[in-house]
């Protein structure tokens, strides 16, 4: 159960035509999207239960095997660290899809056996011809479709670069979000050691400590919470926060990522990492001296940071094009080999 009752609710829209309305994606808040696959013959199809969402998807099943996390009924569905975060609380291996639905029946069984969970998995690689019928439309020419597959989960708050879009096929999901300004309330752990590649809280939704983490208090006032049932979708903007609970015995999901920049620009997330190595250790002085740098020529900047060259010296001051973006990159490749 959450620790509150009284977190915002996201704003919701009505799809009853599977049509997400414009303004949803210019949104800098999340949205909840009542119905907006409902008429997916895989929600149709799953909402049902294991035993039909299997007999429907196994049409689909790849025989490559993919990425398994099974956790004992200790971790009470929360993938997570051990005590010292020197490792984590789960076990990762390889398993075909049949097999993975062999293992979740067994829990359905005999509760309390294991937690399992498929997360991130692309979905035309694992599930070919699944998008034929289950597909939305997206503004970007090629989002990343993946699935998240598994039994009672919780998956602590993150943030992802791209925005997201993620619709329920079956199960329940209970979504927490923290706006990204909140990221010093959020007590985030190990950057370079992650469950599944993102940083993530270390606060435990269900039962917070806040004798240990008392700025988290601060970070709930501002949360908003979406309650999603099979055929419902969210919105969750680039770097909003998010924890994910799947509540029901067997929950599935479908999510889309894309970007608005280019391709060719990169990762903020190498920046940030770079950043760390390069300048958080600096003398307080220094560090000083380059934050006013990088609000001149990164978070600040307009024309007039290169107004005052002439064109064909201005090079990476002025608005990059993708060729520019390359030459950069190989650029600071080059600076980084040295």
């Amino acid at each position: 159960m959450p620790w509150r009752t009284d977190l915002a609710s996201v704003a919701s829209a009505r799809c009853p035509d599977g049509v997400v309305p414009p303004r949803v994606f210019a949104s800098d808040e999340p949205v909840r999207l009542e119905g907006l696959v409902a008429d997916w013959p895989a929600v149709r199809s799953c909402s049902g239960g294991l035993d039909p969402a299997g007999r429907y998807l196994s049409r689909f099943f790849s025989d490559a095997p993919l990425t398994v996390y099974v956790g004992d009924a200790a971790i009470d569905g929360r993938f997570f660290y051990n005590d010292d975060c020197s490792g984590f609380n789960f076990r990762s291996g390889k398993a075909t899809l049949a097999q993975v639905f062999e293992r979740l029946a067994e829990p359905e069984r005999a509760p309390g056996l294991a937690t399992i969970y498929v997360g991130s998995t692309p979905v035309d690689q694992w599930l070919p011809g699944f998008r034929a019928d289950n597909d939305v439309r997206l503004p970007a020419a090629d989002p990343l479709a993946s699935f998240w597959l598994g039994n009672r989960t919780r998956i602590s708050a993150h943030y992802d670069f791209p925005d997201n879009l993620a619709c329920v096929i079956a199960g329940e999901r209970r979504v927490t979000l923290f706006p990204p300004d909140q990221v010093a309330n959020l007590y985030v752990g190990p950057v370079d050691r992650t469950p599944s590649g993102q940083a993530i809280s270390m606060v435990d939704l269900a039962k917070p400590d806040l004798e240990r983490f008392p700025k988290f208090a601060e970070a709930a006032r501002h949360a908003r919470t979406a309650w999603l049932t099979p055929g419902d979708a969210l919105f969750i903007p680039s770097m909003w926060w998010h924890h994910v609970e799947a509540t029901a015995p067997f929950n599935l999901l479908v999510n889309y990522w894309w970007c608005t920049s280019p391709a060719a620009l990169g990762s903020p997330s190498d920046a940030l990492l770079h950043a760390m190595l390069a300048l958080r250790d600096l003398p307080e002085r220094q560090r000083e001296a380059w934050r006013g740098l990088f609000d001149h020529y990164v978070f600040d900047a307009d024309e007039e940071v290169h107004a005052h060259i002439p064109e064909p010296g201005k090079g990476y001051l002025a608005a990059l094009d993708e060729a520019t973006a390359r030459r950069l990159r190989a650029d600071l490749r080059n600076r980084l080999n040295r």
